[in-house]
């Protein structure tokens, strides 16, 4: 038999313990080595904002911080995040903030309150049966243009904002283009979700109509046109410039705001205009960091004047095309039944509210110069 005292007794097994000399992270101590604040950047107010806590420098700039250059780059040779990207220059990019101050936590929070209202509102429209109460007119009006629109959202979010997303020379900025890119992907989502709930509670709605709408109807052939263009501009600040400076006010707000929310309720669709309402929430947001970013630009010290004349033959370019869509979406004025709006009317609301926009940016002369061209009067 076997006791304890028979058993080898084993050897104890020694680790190495961590020694430490004062030369690992953390250990040094400096004046602010107790501040739960950052210091490496200057706030825009008195004191910084969650938001600049968790976007600013985030992407590293040898301008500030990188002594040793760009630590990686691409295959033509360029580092980083070249500047030349664009045409516009600054003296320091960094001072751009999204007046919206959008982080990760913000676009989840927004994107989750206004999916939830809409999803509400739908409920509701089915519970008291509202379709049914659309007249045939408006029923072939929702299912061809209201569908049609969420091809010119798909395209400007995906091929233009999520494009130019990682293009801009700060996170501060690519973090603004691409919450731009996920307003867009998500209201084309709400319009697909929407046509979708239509086609189920509503008997002989063509869910499939806007499709040919979009690719065939002549009223749709300028937007599209437009889109596609705008798709392929290589400049990150002309692609942001031409989309929610001139396309917008001219072209999208004109069928949103000055067409379908005026027109829906007087033929008996009070839901449209809800879904609708959540886009143009999106472009007022969208509006308010674009503005910012331009602002800054076109004050620059150095390089505003320059700026200002890049701008000048950017609305040459674009305000043509975009004025030559929002004149072949006429036709759409005179489809329901309820006609309470002239196309001059809803046009010129959208050209006031361009040239205010051009006015508050100091392009109102360059507007002025590209517009009469085309028989425009800001």
């Amino acid at each position: 038999m076997t006791t304890q005292a028979d058993k080898p007794v084993k050897e104890q097994r020694s680790f190495p313990k961590p020694q430490f000399t004062d030369a690992e992270a953390g250990a040094l101590v400096f004046p602010s080595s107790g501040s739960r604040a950052f210091t490496y950047y200057k706030p825009q107010k008195m004191r910084a904002t969650m938001y600049e806590d968790v976007t600013f420098d985030v992407q590293p700039d040898p301008e500030r911080h990188l002594l040793q250059g760009w630590i990686y780059g691409f295959a033509d040779g360029e580092g980083g995040y070249p500047h030349d990207w664009t045409e516009l220059r600054a003296g320091d990019w960094h001072r751009f903030r999204d007046p919206n101050e959008e982080w990760e936590q913000t676009i989840y929070r927004n994107n989750a309150n206004v999916v939830r209202q809409i999803q509400q509102n739908l409920s509701n429209a089915r519970k008291a049966e509202a379709y049914q109460q659309w007249t045939p007119t408006w029923t072939r009006f929702v299912e061809r243009n209201v569908g049609a629109w969420m091809h010119a959202e798909q395209g400007l979010g995906m091929h233009v904002f999520v494009t130019i997303q990682r293009s801009g020379p700060t996170n501060m900025i690519n973090n603004a283009l691409a919450v731009n890119g996920t307003h867009k992907l998500r209201f084309a989502q709400d319009l697909a979700l929407y046509n979708l709930d239509i086609e189920e509670q509503l008997s002989g709605f063509d869910g499939s109509a806007h499709i040919a709408a979009w690719q065939s109807d002549p009223v749709w052939q300028g937007v599209r046109e437009t889109v596609e263009r705008l798709t392929a501009i290589q400049d990150w600040a002309e692609a942001t410039f031409a989309a929610n400076l001139v396309f917008e006010p001219l072209v999208g707000e004109l069928f949103r705001s000055h067409l379908v929310m005026q027109i829906a309720a007087r033929n008996g669709d009070f839901t449209t205009p809800a879904v609708i309402g959540a886009g143009e929430g999106d472009y007022d947001r969208d509006l308010r960091w674009t503005r910012a970013l331009f602002d800054l630009v076109f004050k620059d010290e150095e390089h505003g004047d320059a700026n200002r004349a890049v701008a000048a033959r950017w609305l040459d370019r674009w305000l043509p095309l975009s004025l030559d869509a929002a004149r072949r979406l006429q036709p759409l004025w005179s489809q329901a039944d309820e006609k309470v709006l002239r196309f001059e009317d809803s046009l010129d609301r959208a050209k006031d509210r361009f040239v205010r926009l051009m006015d508050g940016l100091g392009l109102s002369s360059s507007a002025a110069s590209a517009a009469s061209a085309e028989g425009m009067n800001p």
